[in-house]
């Protein structure tokens, strides 16, 4: 099974796109796809259980190495998705995608150029790249 890149996604968005040509109307599509990323997590925590945040102060020792400091860090995540939400999720960070590639094609920006920036920055940088 051969794995499809960015650009041969991104030009099959640009064929199936008609109705939201218009650079506002994909910003606002982009964001509401955004939402409904953020929105099916959320209801496989408060409706389905699946999984449970559990969210704290992330804690650090002074003098630790970048190894332990992984270690300690919690991702405030317990359980993992069931079938059903995995797939909502899925489906949602798909849509997400679609819009996202539709903002790169009316800004004629490549997208396998912006994840290829994006990991030689991470690889330049490394720990510093950190928000």
């Amino acid at each position: 099974m051969s794995t499809l890149s960015l650009q041969s996604f991104q030009e099959q968005v640009s064929e199936l796109l008609l109705r939201h040509r218009s650079l506002l109307d994909v910003l606002s599509k982009n964001g509401q796809s955004n939402a409904s990323v953020i929105r099916a997590v959320t209801k496989a925590v408060t409706e389905c259980g699946c999984i449970e945040l559990h969210a704290t102060k992330q804690t650090f020792e002074p003098g630790i190495d970048l190894e332990q400091a992984k270690e300690v860090a919690g991702k405030h995540v317990k359980g993992e998705l069931c079938e059903n939400c995995r797939e909502a999720v899925s489906s949602e960070l798909g849509r997400n995608l679609f819009y996202m590639s539709a903002l790169c094609n009316l800004l004629d920006i490549n997208m396998d150029d912006v994840v290829q920036r994006e990991s030689q920055k991470c690889s330049t940088l490394g720990l510093f790249n950190l928000s």
